[in-house]
């Protein structure tokens, strides 16, 4: 391999954004991927529902990740720049009712991948797969493939790893330790978009949702759907919470509004007056089973008395002991601090090597918001490439 070439490490979403916009520069590209085939945990993710990113307004959009330096990468190659990105890749996109942008029903997963891949082909970007990523120096990335050890010259080498959930996909974090040793500072990665391990285990609604209810911590709040689960509690509201409950030591308290469209006074006038409690519960408040069977863990006295009652609907309490295993969750928060980063996201100590994707210290709920940043940093590092 010639020595200007630009080495890329990891087929995903980061890496063949930046592989991409390289190559449309006119730069030669090497990707190197340990898995068998590009982007696995890309098509894992969309077996749930593929949203791409978010139809949010930018000003709102980028409040959603907590680090400045990923909002301003963000906003670079924003929302409508990936739908346009999309487009010209030729895979149409919608708007979801809850604003995620998705492609259209004639696109799978796949589909959207294969065209991605067939358009790096034409820019003549090789990938090259069964390559493990075993260490890197000034001037060389060492990679190993069929028990050989590799080394190749690299002129700028991107390191797009991913972080440490779903290690089936092949982002298992081993990176961690690599980079580490070279006195690059590294944030302990840690489960973010993960389910809540609660005090009480609800057994008997296990499987059951609660849909159009408010989960709120301290200040923050967000309104969607949870689901009771063997350990716990999961859903899009808990997710979004993750990121202001790890500030806290664990145990920490959230709460559940069951009745965000009403205030308290106006539910405890429904329940004064009668004796039949789940049926005003059904009938005038029109709560779910799931939620009438959550206010029936409640002791008997609790739940006969309408003024604990009425303030328990709308600020049920629960009890959160930690986070589900790095290993089951969807994504991770830590990784390569931006202290050790310049603002091109190129590595302080090692002056042509940078970082994209979920490898860096940033975290952002689920809703389009995670692949937005792995496509808007590769984007990122490729510009910073090809205008230095």
């Amino acid at each position: 391999m010639n020595g200007n070439q630009i080495i890329i490490i990891g087929a995903g979403p980061a890496g063949l954004m930046a592989a991409q916009q390289l190559a449309l520069k006119g730069f030669k590209v090497q990707v190197y991927e340990q898995n068998k085939a590009a982007a696995r945990k890309f098509l894992v993710a969309g077996n749930g529902g593929f949203n791409l990113t978010h139809s949010e307004e930018l000003e709102s959009f980028v409040k959603k990740y907590e680090a400045k330096e990923i909002q301003e990468i963000v906003k670079n190659f924003d929302n409508q720049k990936v739908i346009q990105w999309l487009s010209d890749l030729g895979v149409t996109t919608y708007v979801g009712s809850s604003g995620k942008i998705f492609p259209t029903k004639n696109f799978k997963p796949i589909q959207v991948l294969k065209a991605w891949l067939d358009e790096l082909e034409k820019l003549g970007v090789t990938i090259h797969y069964d390559h493990t990523f075993m260490d890197f120096d000034d001037s060389s990335v060492y990679l190993k493939s069929n028990d050989q050890d590799i080394s190749i010259k690299y002129s700028e080498l991107i390191l797009a790893m991913g972080g440490g959930s779903w290690k089936k996909t092949g982002s298992d974090a081993k990176w961690v330790e690599t980079l580490s040793q070279k006195n690059i500072e590294i944030t302990p990665l840690e489960s973010a978009n993960s389910g809540y391990n609660t005090n009480i285990k609800f057994h008997q609604l296990q499987g059951q949702y609660l849909k159009n209810i408010k989960v709120s911590f301290e200040d923050q709040h967000k309104i969607g759907e949870v689901v009771f689960t063997k350990y716990g509690i999961e859903g899009s509201p808990i997710y979004y919470l993750n990121r202001f409950t790890r500030k806290h030591d664990f145990p920490v308290t959230i709460n559940i509004d069951l009745k965000p469209n009403l205030r308290e006074s106006e539910i405890l006038e429904q329940l004064k007056g009668t004796a039949k409690i789940s049926s005003v519960l059904k009938r005038n408040l029109k709560l779910s089973t799931t939620a009438i069977n959550l206010l029936k863990t409640l002791d008997k006295e609790s739940y006969l008395d309408i003024k604990n009652l009425a303030k328990t609907i709308k600020k049920f309490p629960i009890e959160v002991l930690s986070f589900r295993p790095i290993d089951e969750v969807i994504s991770t928060s830590g990784g390569v601090a931006f202290s050790a980063l310049n603002p091109n996201l190129q590595l302080k100590n090692f002056p042509n090597v940078y970082c994209a994707g979920e490898m860096i210290d940033w975290e952002a709920p689920t809703g389009g918001y995670l692949l937005q940043a792995c496509f808007s940093t590769g984007f990122w590092v490729a510009n910073t490439i090809a205008n230095s």
